[in-house]
């Protein structure tokens, strides 16, 4: 009887979580970005803030390279990419490195984002990783070095 409503208890939580992850307005799940690259409606900037190693073997394509959120070059490197962005428009960040209550990057970026007055800016959800949640699944790729 116990484990039932600790399975019970458990799954409510999850189900919690889940939903205020698809309330937070500054979060875009992978699907939703991939129709909007699909549909040639792309945001202002596709930006990746995590590791340079990640992005060198793959990433998403048109996105650019603005080194890891974590660091303050990686920060000084995001706000040289956005600098000259209308504050207005849609930038979406993403990293992909580790689970995502795990990243180091997308935090500290996201903040930097909104301190420099973005009003549309966007984390991409990935909830394990790049692989398991956007290359494993087929979405849009491509290789090359850090642009």
């Amino acid at each position: 009887m116990k484990k039932m409503k600790m399975k019970r208890l458990a799954l409510c939580i999850l189900a919690a979580v889940a939903m205020a992850i698809a309330a937070d307005p500054t979060l875009m799940q992978p699907q939703e970005l991939v129709a909007k690259l699909q549909a040639k409606n792309k945001p202002a900037a596709l930006i990746h803030v995590g590791f340079n190693v990640l992005y060198r073997s793959k990433h998403i394509p048109n996105s650019i390279y603005a080194g890891p959120g974590s660091t303050p070059a990686g920060l000084a490197m995001l706000r040289a990419a956005v600098t000259s962005l209308p504050r207005d428009g849609e930038v979406v960040i993403y990293c992909g490195c580790c689970p995502w209550d795990h990243c180091p990057n997308m935090k500290p970026a996201m903040e930097l984002l909104k301190q420099m007055g973005f009003t549309k800016a966007k984390a991409l959800y990935i909830p394990e990783n790049m692989a398991a949640d956007w290359f494993n699944k087929g979405y849009p790729a491509e290789q090359g070095t850090a642009k």
